[in-house]
């Protein structure tokens, strides 16, 4: 078992602290969904863990080990990340962009067969096969998207980092990829930590979910625990309708209601073009 742990987190930027003495911690076999509305600190928190930004207080370990004590290759070889964006400026091909997740394992003489055949695999579980041979500066933004994951699984590391992995993405290859997701934790044995947006996709699929607000966890465990109106209202404020997924079994959020009034018409356009 394998596992990836923050213990009262403080960090930020500049003077601005964005995680409060936070807590939180994902070990392989299960798949976590970090929640929480845009600016609560989800992205911020993915940076401490995969030690992209330093905390300022609190510590990040890794098999009970101080992360900062692991080299950037070991680290890669127990964490793959997926970024929410990055930016593509060269025309690499996708398999290029793929095999790239292979750098950690690679040894003295090159790619080997085994590394093109994991990438395969990889581009195959993303739908992204068809695309090996394009430059990836000619991807649309949910084709890059696919492609950031195909690179991560190749990377082959047993904890699995994801921000936001199905913005862009059309309906299918949204099923898919958290379907992926949930596959990794439960038949590979891989742990999955994940900054969602869709709640009843997290609801879903996630063993486990974490709702943060202004840098802190206000509910952490099952869905049927977390997705609840009083703790919606808290997080989001909004008064959500929730009923259970006759299909799932798992709590389903039929309306959301903001609970600050909407503003009138006329603060939005002005028919005499002021």
């Amino acid at each position: 078992m394998i596992r990836l742990e923050a213990t009262r987190i403080v960090a930020g930027y500049g003077r601005t602290d964005v995680l409060r003495s936070l807590d939180v911690s994902v070990t392989t076999g299960e798949f976590v969904g970090l929640i929480g509305r845009n600016g609560c600190g989800k992205s911020t928190l993915l940076r401490v863990l995969t030690h992209v930004l330093a905390c300022s207080q609190g510590e990040v370990t890794l098999e009970g080990r101080d992360i900062r004590k692991w080299s950037a290759l070991e680290r890669a070889r127990r964490i793959a990340f997926v970024p929410q964006q990055e930016s593509a400026y060269f025309d690499f091909t996708v398999r290029d962009i793929v095999l790239m997740g292979r750098y950690p394992h690679r040894k003295r003489g090159g790619l080997t067969d085994t590394d093109f055949a994991i990438a395969d695999s990889a581009l195959r579980q993303t739908d992204t096969l068809a695309l090996a041979e394009r430059p990836v500066t000619q991807l649309s933004g949910g084709e890059h998207r696919r492609v950031l994951l195909a690179r991560a699984l190749t990377q082959d590391a047993p904890l699995l980092l994801m921000d936001e992995p199905t913005a862009h993405l059309d309906i299918a290859h949204q099923a898919e990829i958290m379907q992926t997701a949930h596959t990794l934790a439960h038949t590979q044995g891989r742990g999955v930590l994940a900054a969602l947006h869709d709640l009843n996709q997290a609801a879903e699929f996630c063993d486990r979910l974490v709702l943060m607000l202004e840098g802190k966890v206000v509910a952490e465990g099952t869905p049927e625990r977390v997705i609840t109106p009083e703790n919606l209202r808290e997080a989001y404020s909004a008064d959500a309708e929730i009923e259970t997924n006759p299909i799932t079994g798992r709590p389903y959020i039929l309306r959301v209601t903001p609970l600050r009034e909407a503003l009138p018409p006329s603060c939005f356009f002005s028919g005499d073009g002021n």
